[in-house]
C-alpha cells in the first residue's frame, strides 16, 4: 500500500493541516478497515512510513512468555485499493474541517456584526420557516422568529442582517441572523449617519416594533453637533 506523501506535505504547506494529523487519521482509517476484513488480528496495527508512504499492517509476534519478539506484515492481498480510497475519504474530511475552523473562527468574531447575503431557500418551502442565506463562503439561517412580517424573501434577495449567534456543530459551523434585532437598527442608521460612525452622535434607546416602524433616541456627543439635524 502506498500513499502519496507528496500531496499529504501540500496540504500542509497551502492548507495548514499538519503533515502528522492527516497521516495519523489515515493509518487510524485503515486500521478500521483493516479490522473489517476475515481473519483479521486484533492486535493489529496500520503504520505508514514517512519516507517512502508505503503503509502495513503490523501483528506483535509474542514469545511464551507473551513478550514482544517481532511483528510480521499482516497487510491482506488487496488492500491497496482500499488504501487508496480512505486516504481519499480522511483527506477530504480534513479539507471540510479545515475550512469549518477557518469559517468558525471568522464568524464567531462577528457577533453582533451585520454581513450581507443572499437568500438561497424561501422558509415557506420548509416546515419551520428558516431562510437560508449565502453570505459568499458560508450559508447562514434566518430563523422565522427573526424574520420582519410581510418582509419578503425570494430566491436571490440580497438582505443585510446581523449575526446573532456561531455555534460549532458536527455539520459545521451554524450562523444564526436576525432581521428583528434592535441592534440592527443602529448598525444600519450608523451607515447612513457618519457623525454616528465618528463618534461624535450617538443612539441611546431604540424601540423598534419590526415590520413596522423604529423609534429612535439620538443626542450629540459634542457641543458642534445637532443631533436632531
Amino acid at each position: 500500500m502506498h500513499i502519496d506523501l507528496a500531496a499529504l506535505r501540500s496540504l500542509e504547506r497551502e492548507r495548514d493541516i499538519p503533515f502528522e494529523t492527516i497521516l495519523g487519521a489515515i493509518e487510524s482509517a485503515l486500521l478500521t478497515a483493516y479490522k473489517h476484513t476475515p481473519g483479521a488480528d486484533e492486535r493489529a496495527r496500520v503504520v505508514v512510513n514517512r519516507d517512502s508512504g508505503i503503509a502495513n499492517v503490523l501483528v506483535p509476534v509474542l514469545n511464551e512468555e507473551d513478550e514482544l519478539v517481532s511483528e510480521r506484515d499482516d497487510t491482506p492481498e488487496g488492500f491497496g485499493r482500499i488504501a487508496a480510497q480512505t486516504a481519499k475519504q480522511v483527506i477530504l474530511q480534513r479539507l471540510r474541517e479545515a475550512a469549518d475552523e477557518v469559517n468558525y473562527g471568522e464568524y464567531s468574531g462577528k457577533e453582533g456584526d451585520i454581513v450581507t447575503g443572499v437568500v438561497q431557500a424561501h422558509g415557506e418551502r420548509n416546515e419551520r420557516g428558516i431562510v437560508t442565506v449565502d453570505l459568499g463562503k458560508i450559508e447562514a439561517t434566518l430563523p422565522l422568529n427573526e424574520q420582519v412580517p410581510g418582509e419578503s424573501y425570494e430566491h436571490g434577495k440580497r438582505i443585510r442582517a446581523i449575526v446573532i449567534q456561531v455555534n460549532r456543530t458536527a455539520r459545521g459551523p451554524q450562523i444564526t441572523l436576525s432581521r428583528t434585532h434592535p441592534a440592527l437598527v443602529k448598525k444600519l442608521f450608523a451607515f447612513e449617519v457618519p457623525e454616528i460612525d465618528e463618534g461624535a452622535v450617538e443612539i441611546p434607546a431604540i424601540a423598534r416594533e419590526a415590520g413596522h416602524r423604529s423609534k429612535i433616541a439620538v443626542r450629540a456627543t459634542t457641543k458642534d453637533v445637532n443631533a436632531k439635524g
